[in-house]
């Protein structure tokens, strides 16, 4: 899958200057191995506190398995660029 170099599951589709289409991302599933591409609402970026509080996800269109993957900073700048919609986790006291 290609993308963005050290992230192979989620990458954004360019979009030609004369198109006015909305943003499209690549993604695979884990566990049947579909690829296919999501829409930005399709998916759903959680930044919470740390890096194990901070995930994208998504139900696979093949299997509809719910699927949790970790979001790195290149993840998040990628995602909320494309108009993912963002939850932002806080911490209770």
């Amino acid at each position: 899958m290609t993308g963005v170099a050290g992230f192979t599951d989620i990458a954004e589709l360019p979009a030609t200057a004369s198109t006015v289409a909305p943003v499209v991302f690549r993604a695979a599933c884990p566990d049947c191995r579909a690829r296919f591409e999501l829409a930005a609402t399709a998916i759903r970026l959680a930044i919470g506190g740390s890096s194990r509080t901070t995930f994208y996800s998504f139900t696979c269109p093949e299997c509809e398995t719910s699927v949790r993957k970790p979001a790195g900073e290149r993840i998040i700048e990628l995602l909320t660029g494309g108009g993912v919609r963002t939850l932002r986790l806080h911490q209770t006291v």
